[in-house]
């Protein structure tokens, strides 16, 4: 079983819809399963520390959950065209990873919500990209060969799926968003798939 580590960060819920929606476009790749995983919030009280169990969504992701995936969609919404601070706090703790090249040449992948369409949507992607470029993992996006791309008025980008959630945080996933998030997990899990293949399958040539 190939196995797709969708991990996210989520404060209103939005990031969370499309890493449902995410692990519902690898589940439907055959021999694929998503495993959906969150990190903490980051306490500006240096004594606090989190229950290991989240009260609602998926469990807290750990170390093992990243060298055990074979590939990796990566989720958080924007903080001033930056990913938010659980997610850099969590990837910041990999460096043991990196030291043993755990990550190196998994497919990953990315995805954000914004409250505004111009909110730094391709910045937050690109800010995620980095850590996993330099863990070595092999980083996809969306072409424009679907559809979705280039007709959709919410959200989209080449650089990987995105939603708008608006200034309240409470616009649902529009339709086009949903369809860009399954197929960002598709592909994923897709290209995973083929590169776990033996070198000498038919099927790859």
């Amino acid at each position: 079983m190939i196995e797709v580590l969708v991990l996210y960060y989520s404060h209103h819920g939005s990031v969370e819809a499309m890493a449902q929606q995410i692990a519902r476009g690898v589940d439907e790749v055959p021999g694929c399963a998503a495993r959906l995983r969150t990190v903490p919030k980051v306490s500006t009280v240096c004594e606090a520390v989190a229950d290991d169990i989240p009260d609602r969504g998926a469990p807290y992701v750990s170390l093992d959950d990243l060298t055990e995936c074979h590939a990796l969609a990566l989720g958080s919404p924007t903080r001033f065209g930056n990913m938010a601070a659980p997610m850099k706090y969590f990837l910041d703790g990999t460096s043991g990873l990196w030291v043993n090249g755990d990550l190196a040449d998994k497919p990953a992948a990315v995805f954000t919500s914004t409250a505004a369409m111009h909110g730094g949507q391709e910045a937050t992607l690109l800010s995620m990209m980095l850590p996993l470029l330099h863990h070595g993992m092999l980083i996809i996006g969306l072409p424009f060969t679907e559809p979705d791309l280039i007709s959709t008025r919410s959200g989209g980008t080449p650089y990987g799926a995105s939603h708008v959630s608006g200034g309240d945080d409470t616009l649902p996933l529009t339709e086009e968003e949903k369809r860009l998030c399954r197929a960002l997990g598709n592909r994923l899990a897709g290209i995973a798939a083929r590169m776990a293949l033996p070198a000498t399958d038919e099927s790859i040539r």
